[in-house]
């Protein structure tokens, strides 16, 4: 019989269609994998193409020697070019009856995240991966100090059906003015669990699928992935601090260090379980107004593209998981790496 499922951090209502239910395997995707070349010579992220990119804001160089524009690197950030945002100008409301809007003022930034066109998380070295997130850190550290941002979110977009638009390995942070909705719906639950109960909902969440261990994908020594209870699609991850913090500022060097293994073992089983999916990823954080909080814990969540939302998601905002969590779980946690 079908279950409705509850997510306890969102309090979206999940329909776990076991009527419809998928075997795991079943949504590995028979795809033909078109290899691509090291170097691309028509891309303007690939080594050697730097002026053809915005200015840059941060690089990591290949060695202590290196540092101009043309030097070799390992990690580069670079303003988008086709922003969503202007980096210029101030945070100003309009009002108008019913017609509200704001200065489209913000930051967009693009991390490439490494030197070769056709490199794949999944199959990075772990230094490699901490690099990337290390980035991630010194980007939200510094964008955080503009007084006109109010939340910053970090994301990557994999393959077509996720929403990439460049093939070079790349993510993306956007700073916006306002916090978006969802943000503040997280935190607002968060707000009335922890008044209900005195505990932070993602600590006591964690502890709860620990002892169930049945969702769990990866442990590492500071980091927990797992499949959420209310999944809102197949092989839906999250990746927990095991630490309480609520900003994703609060990583530490030795977080980072382990974040870039449990990371890349996710991706890994994706890539080798489900045949290289599309897919995207998100550091949820609190917004910046509130950093320090006993309520609030930033995390990661991994949706790979193995399903689509229709209709029925888009008119009732709730969503239909025709895959059991717990069978994504232990298929993604027998997937056999190199």
């Amino acid at each position: 019989m079908p279950e409705l499922r509850q997510n306890l951090i969102s309090r979206d209502w999940v329909i776990i269609a076991t009527e419809r239910a998928k075997r795991p395997e079943e949504f590995v995707k028979r795809k033909e994998q078109k290899p691509l070349p090291e170097y691309n010579d028509t891309c303007p992220f690939c080594p050697g193409k730097e002026d053809k990119t915005p200015p840059e804001t941060f690089r990591i160089p290949a060695s202590p020697a290196g540092g101009g524009d043309k030097k070799p690197w390992q990690v580069r950030v670079v303003y988008n070019k086709f922003a969503a945002l202007a980096c210029a100008g101030e945070k100003t409301r309009n009002i108008n009856g019913i017609c509200r809007s704001m200065n489209g003022v913000g930051i967009h930034e693009v991390i490439i995240e490494h030197p070769k066109h056709n490199a794949l998380t999944a199959l990075m070295t772990e230094s490699e991966v901490a690099n990337i997130i290390r980035t991630y850190k010194n980007r939200y550290l510094a964008v955080q100090q503009d007084k006109r941002i109010e939340s910053i979110t970090i994301f990557k977009n994999h393959g077509a059906s996720a929403g990439t638009s460049l093939e070079h390995p790349h993510s993306q942070l956007i700073a916006t003015p306002i916090v978006p909705p969802q943000v503040r719906q997280r935190v607002t639950e968060a707000v009335n669990y922890f008044d209900d109960t005195g505990r932070c909902v993602f600590c006591h969440t964690l502890q709860e699928e620990l002892k169930a261990k049945e969702r769990l994908v990866v442990e590492t020594e500071n980091f927990v992935a797992f499949i959420p209870y209310a999944a809102l699609s197949p092989f839906h991850t999250w990746i927990f601090p095991r630490r309480h913090m609520a900003s994703f500022a609060q990583i530490n060097e030795a977080e980072i260090t382990d974040l870039a293994g449990n990371l890349k073992n996710v991706l890994s089983r994706f890539y080798y379980g489900l045949n290289n999916p599309d897919f995207n990823y998100t550091v949820r954080s609190i917004p910046l107004d509130n950093r320090e909080s006993d309520y609030f814990h930033w995390y990661i969540s991994l949706i790979p593209r193995v399903s689509q939302t229709a209709g029925f998601e888009l008119g009732s905002g709730m969503f239909i998981n025709v895959a059991l969590p717990e069978e994504s779980a232990g298929f993604l946690r027998k997937v056999k790496l190199p």
